[in-house]
């Protein structure tokens, strides 16, 4: 099965959080108070950052043993990010930055514009990058994301930095996105609402560490708003 399983301590100068979680394909929400470590837990899946402790797997392979000394490169283990900065670069075209997440040198520019045009951006392939929208900047960025065919897609606070109309959109986006691709995907965000649209299970955090793994229902807004004790809204 292709199920992503954390159990990790990371560490950065005067914090550590130690995490532990299952994650199936589709999406599995991080939720806490700012600071608690769930993007560091994402930097451990991701491999940009090295757990002090513990281990990280896909399915039978392992990507982090720290006591075996185990260590798979960032590269090597095809986990794809979205953040809430889509850092594309502003000199290429979307279509020229999404090509260059595409493996080989055969057609990229080709499967490129197909990747666009599967997020719905097909139209902005050759627009001035500086001149795009938030939204359009982070179908771009999930484009780019995708084009890495991903074994395991992350989502650092990927809809913050949008308006309400493109979060809606784009939030739909990812949720088809990775229901096709039936993959584990890992989110972090503050929001209840993009809690209630798009997980299948939370994980909850207090300062320096994962709490409890809860399974949702996708759509359900009262039961989130109950688990998290928050109030919902766009």
């Amino acid at each position: 099965m292709n199920e992503l399983f954390v159990s990790v301590t990371a560490q950065v100068p005067r914090f550590a959080v130690t995490a532990q979680f299952r994650a199936l394909p589709g999406v599995t929400a991080l939720v806490g108070p700012s600071g608690s470590g769930k993007s560091l837990t994402l930097a451990a899946i991701t491999g940009v950052r090295r757990p002090t402790a513990g281990t990280v797997s896909l399915g039978d392979e392992t990507w982090v043993d720290v006591e075996r000394g185990v260590f798979v490169s960032t590269q090597n283990r095809r986990v794809a990010a979205v953040t809430q900065f889509p850092a594309l670069l502003p000199h290429l075209t979307p279509v020229a930055n999404v090509a260059m997440a595409v493996e080989g040198r055969h057609d990229r520019d080709h499967r490129a514009r197909q990747w666009l045009q599967r997020v719905g951006a097909g139209h902005l392939a050759t627009s001035d990058t500086i001149t795009l929208s938030g939204g359009e900047e982070q179908r771009v960025a999930l484009a780019r994301a995708l084009a890495r065919r991903p074994r395991v897609l992350v989502l650092d606070e990927p809809f913050s930095a949008l308006d309400r109309e493109s979060r809606i959109a784009v939030r739909s986006l990812v949720r088809d996105v990775v229901d096709e691709l039936a993959i584990p995907t890992v989110l972090v965000t503050h929001d209840v609402a993009d809690v209630a649209a798009l997980a299948d299970q939370v994980v909850l955090y207090e300062p320096g560490r994962s709490m409890q793994q809860v399974r949702v229902q996708r759509g359900d807004v009262r039961a989130v708003v109950d688990l998290l004790g928050a109030g919902a809204g766009e």
